[in-house]
């Protein structure tokens, strides 16, 4: 049985661990990240996540091996304009960052002043490979939404990010409204990102809290419709799925292609998707880890 992960699921799960609800400790997170680096399902791992105002109080300093370096993407904690500031603390760790992301408007806010801010940031951070421009789900989404791909179209690397969760109900999205934006990001060609929420491979309810979650199997097979030019409401329905076949179904038809749209999501656990995804039937291997 082969342990490779699948093209399908190259660096799904970003590494969150020092981000809520986990919040690991920065040297016990870099620990467990190089044993995922390491393991043999680390196809499916993508850069450790660090909030830029831990990189700019140089919290890095010491924990890096400048000889094995450290590949990392910074969340923008501290606001956009802070953002060169924060990266310039990074080579002399020999840590590089391959993504940044950060929101550029609070809910109810135009956000097209902050993504002009951040596009015009973005060639003060040339070693960067993404940006990522966090937008609320609401006012001035669409046209937002147009400019990432307008700046994209003129070689900007900056793509779309979107909360699915958090600590209140209106932080996550219905089914209707993700789905639009799926398909919003698939009629510009635009990549995106999410993060929060994404818990469990299925939609769920948390009994906890009473919110319900997406799954990110919903998620990938949502996208795989979209990018096959299925309808909003096909990309809906599939959103709104429990019974995990079907969602299998469709990514099991795709496993050897790349991933269409979705770039993926941070988990503060990366061997909690993985598990999921071996039960799934998506991921096979071993557990190594």
């Amino acid at each position: 049985m082969s342990t490779q992960v699948p093209a399908l699921l190259d660096g799904l799960v970003d590494d969150a661990a020092v981000f809520p609800p986990g919040s690991a400790a920065l040297p016990d997170a870099l620990t467990a990240h190089r044993r995922h680096r390491t393991a043999w399902y680390a196809d499916l791992v993508g850069p450790l996540l660090v909030p830029a105002s831990t990189v700019a109080r140089g919290d890095l300093s010491g924990l890096v091996d400048p000889g094995t370096g450290l590949v990392v993407g910074v969340i923008g904690d501290t606001g956009i304009g802070h953002l060169p500031f924060a990266l310039s603390f990074l080579a002399p760790d020999g840590v590089t960052a391959r993504q940044v992301e950060v929101a550029v408007a609070k809910r109810g806010e135009d956000p097209l002043p902050g993504v002009a801010e951040l596009v015009r940031l973005t060639g003060a951070m040339p070693d960067v490979e993404a940006v990522y421009a966090e937008l609320p789900l609401t006012f001035g989404l669409m046209g937002a939404l147009d400019a990432l791909a307008a700046a994209r179209d003129d070689g900007v690397p900056i793509a779309a990010k979107f909360r699915t969760g958090g600590l209140a109900a209106e932080l996550f999205p219905t089914p209707a409204e993700l789905a639009a934006v799926i398909c919003a990001c698939r009629d510009r060609g635009l990549p995106f990102k999410l993060t929060a929420g994404l818990h469990q491979a299925v939609r769920h309810l948390d009994p906890e809290t009473g919110f319900t979650h997406h799954g990110y199997a919903n998620v990938l097979a949502a996208t795989l419709a979209a990018a096959d030019g299925e309808s909003a409401g096909a990309v809906t329905e599939l959103l709104t799925v429990v019974d995990p076949r079907p969602l299998v179904e469709r990514a099991t038809a795709r496993l050897t292609e790349p991933r269409p749209l979705w770039v993926g999501f941070g988990s503060c656990s990366i061997l909690e998707p993985l598990t999921d995804l071996i039960r799934l039937g998506l991921v096979n291997g071993g557990y190594d880890a």
